[in-house]
């Protein structure tokens, strides 16, 4: 498994939210490149990245915060918020994001998402977002009558990498992440699964495997964001308990 410390970007900060409301962000560094650089040398083997405004606007709005990163890090990068079409998603692969995650689009034109993991193999992984299990989109604006498990589904022969699956409800909590509905769709699928959403203490990452393992299910690693801010989740801990950048 792979830890993915997250990078949330609003107005060029560092930031996170309280179950994905954008009034409800508390900023923990004024420079996302500093706060890249700080993950990637304390062993950090990927970065998540979500621009937040992005996802609201439909459109890449903080492309600087971004660009400043890729120039501060060598490590990979998987970047999601405001990616909806293959000009955009071409345009950050070729600046050098790894992988693009694709949310709203899935849902919105899933044909889009297929397309792209055709002409980008490898480089394109599918957010799922979810609240009670339901699909959110336009920035979790709008719950859809979708099911987390069936959106993951349809994309079973796309060729995606992988799938984020956050649960809202427990997303800046710090409640503890959901196992067993990141282990419920993971064992429905036969594409990597990426845990987000209430990360909150080393106990959780350590549930979450033992979980996955006793299941036999791909858990391609877990997403945390505020518990490494807040210092609940020691980031050395973390990777030399996951295996760092070999994981």
């Amino acid at each position: 498994m792979i830890l993915f410390p997250a990078i949330d970007l609003k107005d060029g900060a560092c930031v996170r939210l309280l179950k994905g409301e954008m009034d409800q962000a508390t900023v923990f560094n004024d420079s996302p490149a500093d706060q890249a650089r700080q993950f990637a040398e304390a062993g950090c083997a990927w970065l998540h990245l979500v621009d937040l405004n992005g996802a609201f606007a439909g459109q890449p709005v903080n492309a600087g915060a971004v660009d400043d990163i890729l120039s501060a890090v060598d490590v990979p990068v998987q970047l999601g918020g405001g990616i909806r079409d293959l000009k955009t998603i071409e345009s950050w692969l070729t600046k050098g994001i790894e992988r693009v995650i694709l949310g709203t689009v899935a849902l919105r034109n899933p044909e889009i998402v297929k397309q792209a993991a055709r002409e980008f193999p490898g480089h394109v992984a599918v957010g799922i977002d979810a609240r009670a299990g339901m699909v959110a989109v336009e920035g979790w604006a709008e719950t859809s009558d979708m099911s987390a498990v069936d959106l993951g589904r349809a994309f079973e022969d796309a060729g995606i990498s992988a799938i984020i699956y956050t649960d809202i409800d427990r997303d800046g909590m710090m409640g503890g992440v959901n196992v067993t509905g990141t282990v419920d769709l993971a064992r429905a699928l036969t594409i990597p699964v990426i845990a987000s959403g209430g990360l909150s203490c080393l106990n959780d990452l350590k549930k979450l495997k033992t979980a996955a393992e006793a299941e036999d299910v791909l858990l391609e690693g877990a997403i945390s964001g505020r518990a490494l801010y807040d210092g609940r989740l020691d980031i050395g801990e973390a990777v030399a308990y996951l295996g760092g950048k070999d994981a």
